[in-house]
């Protein structure tokens, strides 16, 4: 059964060189909305999150919500374990699949080919295991011959195609995206959004952060809003979206009713 657990997380980013009177201090000062503490050595810490917790149960599909600086990447990287918690405790069970740098784990010099089977070390799959999907993945890509060449070599685009189909191809327990993902041109991208929708479909838990209102509220059933590293509501997408309006748009909940027009 695959969950995740977070209890009072906050995570901090020390500034080294900070303690200094400058500028740069002043500025972090007025644009960092109270988020600035100091440690034991007068260091300057930014706290991208503060005392975060929520549970996520198989079946979930959670959105992040917030406007930009509000620390929405700094949570998807401590759930895909790319950040320690600097204080709290994060607990999970199930395969974690991250979305977050499709890129990542590519070997520029290796083949295509070769690199399905290093992604897929990247992505905790056994090569062995990862040799009886490659054929399927190759197929999915498009690439063709290419795929006897350095990855170095490819064009951008190319580059996409391998990752998203290495990427995509096995369903993980846990899945966390920041955005939703597009890959490659346009004779390629309807294959894609097809492709993304049935893994989304076939993950446990789903962990979305994304400034579309209309992409969380078709596929997500509960949310969190974070601003400046706080929670300040949870529950469901509804109730999270509603917040958020408020929050971007304090005026539009306070508009007065139209008169009716006098004939």
């Amino acid at each position: 059964m695959s969950f995740v657990c977070l209890k009072h997380v906050s995570v901090e980013f020390p500034i080294y060189q900070g303690s200094s009177r400058s500028l740069k201090k002043v500025l972090l000062a007025h644009s960092s909305r109270g988020n600035l503490a100091r440690d034991a050595r007068d260091r300057i810490n930014v706290r991208a999150l503060n005392d975060v917790s929520f549970d996520l149960h198989s079946g979930d599909r959670f959105a992040l919500v917030g406007p930009n600086g509000a620390g929405k990447t700094t949570l998807l990287k401590v759930l895909a374990g790319v950040f320690e918690p600097t204080r709290g405790q994060i607990l999970s069970s199930g395969r974690v699949t991250s979305l977050l740098d499709t890129g990542v784990g590519l070997n520029p010099d290796a083949t295509g080919h070769e690199n399905i089977i290093l992604r897929g070390m990247y992505m905790g799959i056994h090569p062995r295991q990862m040799a009886t999907h490659a054929p399927a993945i190759a197929e999915f890509t498009e690439l063709n011959d290419y795929l006897d060449m350095p990855v170095r070599t490819y064009s951008a685009g190319m580059m996409i195609r391998l990752a998203f189909a290495i990427s995509t191809y096995i369903p993980p327990d846990i899945l966390i995206m920041d955005e939703w993902l597009t890959a490659g041109d346009a004779q390629f991208l309807e294959k894609a959004q097809r492709r993304i929708e049935n893994f989304v479909r076939g993950s446990s838990i789903l962990t979305l952060a994304s400034h579309s209102t209309e992409l969380v509220e078709r596929w997500c059933n509960r949310g969190i809003l974070l601003h400046h590293g706080r929670v300040l509501s949870i529950g469901s997408i509804k109730e999270v979206i509603s917040a958020y309006r408020r929050l971007i748009d304090p005026d539009a909940q306070q508009a007065p009713p139209q008169m009716a027009a006098v004939g």
